[in-house]
C-alpha cells in the first residue's frame, strides 16, 4: 500500500474508518523528516493491512495543533480509533517494525476498558 497524504477533511474518517494507522507528522524543511520518509514508505510497502499517512505540519497547521504536535518528524499510530502510539523523532527502519509489531499485538479489549475507565473517572 502506498503512504496516503492526510488532511483536515480526511484525518478523522482515516482514523475511524480502518484498523491500524500509522501516521508521520512532517514538514519538507525537516531534515530528519526526509530521513524517516523512505524508512516510513518501505514499511508502507510491507504492510498493506495497515494505513500508512503523512500530514504536512506546514500546509496542516490548524491539524498539527489539535493533535498537539510539538516536534517534527512525530510518529502516531492510531488502533481501532484509539492512539496507541505517539513519539517524535526519526526512527529506524528496525524500531518502526517493532511499532508495528507492538500496534498488531495489543489486546484491544483491554485498551478500550481502559479508556473508558478514564473516561469515566474523568
Amino acid at each position: 500500500m502506498s503512504v496516503i497524504d492526510l488532511t483536515q477533511d480526511t484525518f478523522e474518517d482515516t482514523v475511524t474508518g480502518n484498523d491500524i494507522v500509522l501516521v508521520d507528522w512532517w514538514a519538507s524543511w525537516c531534515g530528519p523528516c526526509r530521513m524517516f520518509a523512505p524508512v516510513f514508505e518501505e514499511a508502507a510497502g510491507r504492510h498493506d493491512d495497515i494505513v500508512f499517512g503523512k500530514v504536512d505540519t506546514e500546509a496542516e497547521r490548524a491539524l498539527s495543533g489539535s493533535a498537539g504536535i510539538m516536534s517534527i518528524p512525530t510518529l502516531m499510530a492510531f488502533r481501532e480509533n484509539v492512539l496507541v502510539f505517539s513519539q517524535p523523532g526519526a526512527l529506524p527502519a528496525a524500531a518502526l517494525e517493532e511499532v508495528i509489531s507492538q500496534v498488531r499485538a495489543l489486546d484491544m479489549e483491554a485498551v478500550h476498558k481502559a479508556v473508558a475507565e478514564a473516561q469515566a473517572s474523568a
